[in-house]
């Protein structure tokens, strides 16, 4: 009996008529695709976008050249280079993140033991050349002054889980 079934609805095309008919269904529904550009999706601030080194509010940049960031990357997309100054404590001369490498895990961010090094939430990002996406220190410090205030927020948002 069933072998009968199987025969009346293949001959009939019944399981096309199923898809039509879910097909039918959703023509009809208001559509939710976001329409890029213009309208914009919400983000978590958890978002690992590009990233940033911050500085203390005295202007002082806050990364202490510990390399902590540098031996946990997955990747080995940050270079650093670290000398003493006058005062004995330690700095970067030199700190780059490599994004053609980098996979944005969010490692360095998570060892870093004074919160200098973060992720943005900014995505879009491009380089018209391979050394566009080379960021340096100079670039690093600069995106973090400018998101400051966004960044600021993240972490107090983000101070119950920590």
């Amino acid at each position: 009996m069933k072998a009968v079934a199987n025969y009346i609805k293949s001959l009939f095309l019944f399981e096309l008529l199923k898809g039509l008919n879910l097909t039918m269904r959703y023509l009809w529904e208001k559509k939710i695709t976001i329409q890029y550009p213009d309208e914009k999706t919400p983000q978590s601030y958890r978002f690992r976008g590009r990233h940033a080194l911050r500085r203390y509010p005295n202007g002082e940049e806050r990364c202490i050249a510990c390399k902590l960031c540098e031996a946990v990357c997955p990747a080995l997309a940050i270079t650093i280079e670290a000398s003493e100054r006058e005062d004995g404590t330690r700095r970067t001369t030199r700190y780059e993140i490599d994004l053609t490498k980098c996979i944005f895990c969010g490692f360095c961010e998570e060892s870093c033991p004074v919160d200098s090094i973060v992720e943005t939430r900014v995505f879009e990002y491009h380089g018209e050349q391979r050394g566009d996406l080379l960021m340096t220190k100079e670039k690093l410090l600069a995106a973090g002054d400018e998101l400051e205030e966004q960044l600021a927020a993240d972490r107090a948002l983000d101070a119950p889980y920590r």
